[in-house]
């Protein structure tokens, strides 16, 4: 199946539609939460340009994303409805828009930010959108795993609009977005596993089957866990993080036990996954506003 032709204007929600919002919010949040946690300080006006500028490179690579995968998308029904597929925006408007998007983001952080904090703006956009999408996607089924890297940037690139330089915490911080990546998508692909398996792309379930994909959710569970726990045990923050870290954590794991100890039948509705897949949402949330609330409570010296 191929992408419809255009068969009225786009307008600006069809464009909003290219950047992924759901997915952008989470971006946003996390890229605001490194910000924020950061050592030292911003002005305001620099700050928000900061967080503008990684909303933006996410939003190009949403959009780029889309116009390459435009006939796939056609052919699976949790996507059909996007602008390209559904005949709402040709694909050179969306690709176009994609290209904007990404190199406006990245000449405006280095201009007004800092330029290593825009270099990696640019590797997580070409990460997503050529490494990812063109590369590692249709080819291997460990694409969400190396992709997972693409959404592993933005409170990397935070912390270092802040500071200027990359240290152990950053790193951190992709670190655990990182190894988060897998369970959280391949909950969702357990669940909409058909629709991969119709267009021929190798996610896991589909090509390792379940029984091995629910393992490895829980094998990259566990390593979330001394993950999640690291920025406390290096003394990078403090115990309102480190609680709270425990406390989510271990939560996630608990909610990956019944993903990867059951056998999902023909007619199973999937609660198990389709529970993870939402908890894991909220624990990146919040994990990151419990770094930015340890932060918090240091500068005001509530535990000095």
């Amino acid at each position: 199946m191929t992408a419809a032709t255009r068969t009225q204007p786009a307008d600006w929600r069809d464009f909003f539609a290219l950047t992924k919002p759901r997915v952008m919010s989470l971006v946003i949040f996390t890229g605001l939460c490194g910000l924020l946690a950061a050592p030292g300080a911003i002005h305001p006006v620099i700050g928000f340009t900061a967080v503008l500028c990684i909303a933006l490179g996410a939003g190009g690579a949403a959009s780029l994303n889309q116009w390459w995968e435009a006939d796939l998308d056609a052919g699976m029904k949790r996507t059909a409805a996007r602008p390209i597929p559904a005949g709402r925006m040709a694909r050179t408007d969306a690709r176009d828009f994609g290209i904007a998007l990404s190199v406006g983001s990245v000449l405006l952080m280095g201009i007004a930010v800092n330029w290593l904090a825009a270099a990696i703006l640019a590797v997580s956009i070409v990460y997503y959108a050529v490494v990812y999408t063109v590369w590692l996607k249709p080819r291997t089924p460990q694409n969400i795993v190396i992709g997972g890297g693409a959404g592993a940037f933005p409170p990397m690139i935070g912390w270092v609009a802040v500071t200027g330089d990359v240290t152990a915490m950053p790193v951190l911080l992709f670190a655990i977005i990182f190894f988060w990546t897998p369970p959280h998508f391949w909950a969702l692909a357990l669940f909409v596993q058909s629709d991969y398996a119709k267009v021929g792309i190798p996610m896991m379930p589909v090509v390792k089957g379940e029984k091995s994909t629910r393992r490895q959710i829980l094998l990259y569970s566990l390593l979330l866990l001394p993950l999640a726990l690291a920025p406390w045990l290096i003394g990078g923050t403090g115990l309102i993080y480190g609680g709270a870290a425990a406390a989510l954590t271990a939560l996630f794991v608990a909610l990956s036990l019944p993903v990867a100890l059951r056998t999902a039948g023909p007619d199973d509705r999937m609660r198990p996954e389709k529970r993870l897949f939402g908890y894991s949402v909220f624990y990146l949330f919040a994990l990151f506003a419990a770094l930015v609330a340890d932060r918090a409570a240091q500068v005001q010296g509530w535990f000095a």
